[in-house]
C-alpha cells in the first residue's frame, strides 16, 4: 500500500513537471525569455512537482505524512538525476546546483505531507 502510494504520488508530480515544462518552453518561445528566468522557472516547477507529490502521497498514507513526502521528494530528485545522467552520459550538474535542487525536493515534498 505505501509504495504504491509513493509510486501514485510520483507519476502525479512527473505528469505535472511534464506539463509544466512545455508550458515553459511555450513561454520561452511567445517572449524570448532569458536563462536565468527558465532556470528559476525550472526549479519553481521542481518544487511544485514534489509538493503536490507529497501532498498526495500525505492524503493517502494519513500517518508520517511529511516523511512520506520528504521520500516522494527524494525519489523525485533520484529519479530526475538518473534520467538527467543516462540521456547525457555525463553528470552536466555544479555541485551547488545539485545540492539545492536536491533539497528543494524535499522541502517541497516534506511541506505537500504536511499540508494534506
Amino acid at each position: 500500500m505505501r509504495v504504491k502510494a509513493v509510486l501514485k504520488s510520483l507519476l502525479l508530480s512527473y505528469v505535472l513537471t511534464g506539463i509544466s515544462l512545455l508550458l515553459l518552453a511555450f513561454l520561452l518561445f511567445q517572449f524570448n525569455l532569458g536563462e536565468k528566468p527558465v532556470a528559476i522557472g525550472i526549479l519553481v516547477i521542481y518544487v511544485i512537482s514534489c509538493l503536490a507529490g507529497g501532498f498526495l502521497v500525505g492524503k493517502i498514507i494519513r500517518k508520517e505524512k511529511y516523511l512520506f513526502g520528504l521520500l516522494v521528494g527524494l525519489s523525485y530528485f533520484l529519479l530526475l538525476a538518473i534520467v538527467s545522467f543516462a540521456v547525457q552520459g555525463k553528470w552536466d550538474m555544479t555541485m551547488r546546483h545539485a545540492v539545492t535542487t536536491f533539497l528543494m525536493c524535499l522541502g517541497g515534498g516534506a511541506l505537500g505531507g504536511m499540508l494534506s
